[in-house]
């Protein structure tokens, strides 16, 4: 019998694919949600990881996002499906916490990305396809690359690597009987994330850099934003003493080595 559940499974994706499957993504995560939650439960599991969103948070709240923000106004519209979902989950965990006693806890991180990532422009996160627009452009010898957008909206971003080490450092806490992060009287989430944003145009001059393509950025305005700005408030989790470590610098030149790898394993 596992001690432990972590649920990360999840029909994710950036805007297009929020855009072009909004039934996928609330009905087929609410069904991945109640099952495994509902299944932990069931095998005497006490203790239980919920990865969530920060989408969660409504569109236009105060920045940076508060754990005590979640349903205090209207959600960003381009990934509403996806949210609601999350917020789903988040709503299991405090209901089991308080009819069963368990330690179910809810973790809702920014941005993610890191090795053996999805790189597929049609569904995969802004970052993730801004690696491969950048680098397929690099390779063809284009001038100009395009991007979705204005290019103001500010976005977080944390390495997979940093934000699986703030997982255990929870679990570790859920052990000492969870004090301070599982209480009756509010949803059991803390947010995970570096504490920095930026803008998606200076992202893309970042991507730009390490991949090496050297043109012009050509923004598509007739394409949505999304959430004009998504920043956590990480005062909980540094407070209890855990921080990054990667930054963003070092991270994508990371994950664009594994992108090159996984480009020459899939050429062999």
């Amino acid at each position: 019998q596992p001690d432990v559940v972590i649920l990360a499974a999840a029909i994710v994706g950036g805007i297009h694919a929020n855009r072009s499957m909004p039934t996928a993504f609330i009905s087929n995560n609410i069904c991945i949600q109640t099952n495994v939650i509902d299944g932990a439960h069931r095998a005497g599991v006490g203790k239980l990881l919920f990865l969530g969103s920060s989408c969660i948070y409504p569109r236009d709240c105060p920045q940076p996002m508060k754990e005590s923000y979640l349903l205090t106004g209207p959600l960003e519209f381009t990934n509403r499906s996806y949210a609601i979902a999350k917020i789903s989950g988040i709503e299991m965990c405090w209901a089991y916490n308080r009819q069963y006693g368990t330690r179910y806890l809810a973790v809702m991180p920014p941005n993610l990305y890191g090795i053996r990532d999805n790189f597929d422009l049609e569904n995969s996160h802004v970052l993730q396809a801004l690696i491969r627009k950048a680098h397929e452009a690099k390779v063809a010898g284009l001038s100009v690359m395009s991007a979705w957008g204005t290019g103001k909206a500010r976005r977080e971003f944390l390495f997979s690597d940093d934000f699986a080490d703030a997982c255990v450092f929870l679990l570790n806490r859920l052990d000492e009987n969870g004090k301070g992060l599982i209480e009756d009287s509010h949803p059991p989430i803390v947010n995970i994330g570096s504490g920095v944003d930026l803008t998606i145009s200076e992202l893309v001059a970042v991507v730009c850099e390490i991949v090496g393509f050297r043109g012009r950025i050509d923004w598509d305005y007739s394409k949505p934003n999304g959430s004009p700005q998504k920043l956590l408030d990480i005062s909980r989790l540094s407070l209890l003493g855990w921080k990054s470590t990667t930054d963003l610098h070092k991270g994508i030149r990371v994950t664009y080595g594994d992108f090159l790898t996984q480009l020459h394993k899939e050429s062999e």
